[in-house]
């Protein structure tokens, strides 16, 4: 088996502001927004709502290292990163402690399209870090050869859409290289690194989320950092490339490792539950911050799934036991997303409890637009419109 990575960008153009702040009734729209220079254009990796305020961003020290989950890197000094500083930090971490540790893909050799290489084949050689030919097939296969021998490669696929002349490779060698050798060998060194989700003009060839289509091959991890510590606590998952500049926080130095498989309370309540992952949280966030003020008493919990596989069911059974409702947001395409299976086995875990239909707010079943990008992603309105329907079943 092996750590699958991915990312996840949402954003709306800095033109919709006047009329998304209208509509909800903000006083300040703009600080909605991650910082950047007013007037200026967003970075390549784009920019989305909601992450220069969440609270789901440790902004102290203290903060920081007051989760449960860095109870072991407790002592540790923190420095204020961003999300691809995070993922820098993170490979070279491995590449320090894993001598058989290597790094390959397209442009990774001088720092990759998103930078989040930078430096490293300088540090440590190019003989470790290194450009790959155009051939996503071949770079996977290259991985699983060297995985198989005994190394840890990092395999980084440009962007997720590339992803597909490498499906064979991905879902039927690495997958099933333990199963088929019976233990004898296995590939469970091998991580794939892709950004992936909409980003702000990427349009239909750099926007895509193609989780679900792996989520349905045994034999793979998966997993969707929200943040620089999740980043870097997961070491080399599924990146959103829209956090990779917005997202900024204090990240312990010494490294340290978050569990795969499970989700994350973000924000406790009692009516709704409310479950996402990668950049949708911070869209949920928003969602949720709105719905509260003019729905008075009302309190939503927040998940963040975190691992798309293996996925954390007791964590979602537990809270919508306890609040009787279920949200799930994704910016995949709605039929086949992986919401429907979330949905599906609270369904059959939670049936009696339920107090409203379980409900999902996803991307819509059409290749993802350019000029539309807005109307597409499941933005911060149509979060809330769905929580004000589920509130009023």
């Amino acid at each position: 088996m092996f750590v699958f990575r991915a990312s996840t960008f949402l954003s709306r153009s800095r033109s919709s502001v006047p009329s998304f702040g209208s509509r909800i009734g903000l006083q300040n729209p703009q600080r909605y927004f991650a910082s950047s220079a007013e007037g200026s254009p967003p970075p390549a990796e784009g920019f989305m709502q909601g992450v220069a305020t969440s609270k789901f961003i440790k902004q102290t020290k203290e903060q920081c290292l007051s989760h449960p989950e860095l109870a072991a890197v407790r002592n540790s000094e923190t420095v204020k990163m961003n999300y691809f500083t995070a993922v820098n930090d993170a490979l070279a971490t491995a590449l320090a402690t894993d001598e058989k540790a290597v790094i390959f893909g397209e442009d990774v050799g001088f720092g990759g399209v998103f930078r989040c290489t930078i430096g490293l084949a300088e540090k440590f050689g190019k003989d470790r870090v290194f450009n790959m030919p155009l051939t996503e097939q071949g770079i996977i296969g290259f991985g699983i050869g060297m995985a198989a021998v005994g190394h840890t490669p990092i395999a980084e696929i440009q962007f997720a859409d590339y992803v597909f002349p490498a499906f064979d490779q991905i879902v039927n060698e690495a997958a099933k290289y333990r199963y088929r050798s019976g233990n004898e060998f296995n590939v469970g060194g091998l991580t794939i690194r892709m950004p992936c989700n909409a980003v702000g003009h990427g349009a239909l060839y750099h926007s895509q989320s193609p989780e679900a289509y792996f989520a349905h091959t045994p034999g793979l991890k998966i997993v969707y950092p929200r943040s620089p510590i999740q980043a870097k606590g997961f070491c080399l998952r599924l990146f959103p490339k829209i956090l990779y500049r917005s997202a900024v926080e204090q990240v312990p130095v010494d490294d340290f490792v978050l569990p795969l498989g499970k989700a994350e309370v973000v924000k406790e309540g009692k009516d709704l539950t409310v479950v996402g992952w990668g950049a949708q949280l911070y869209v949920l966030e928003n969602a949720v911050n709105e719905a509260e003020k003019r729905m008075p008493g009302l309190s939503v919990e927040i998940i963040d799934l975190r691992s798309i596989l293996p996925w954390d069911r007791e964590t979602v059974e537990k809270s919508v036991n306890k609040t009787g409702r279920l949200l799930i947001a994704h910016e995949a395409p709605h039929t086949g997303g992986f919401g429907g299976e979330i949905a599906a086995t609270i369904q059959e875990r939670c049936f009696l409890k339920l107090e409203a239909p379980i409900s999902r707010v996803c991307g819509w079943d059409t290749p993802f637009p350019l000029v539309f990008e807005k109307f597409y992603i499941p933005g911060m309105i149509r979060c809330m419109d769905e929580i004000e329907k589920i509130m009023k079943y």
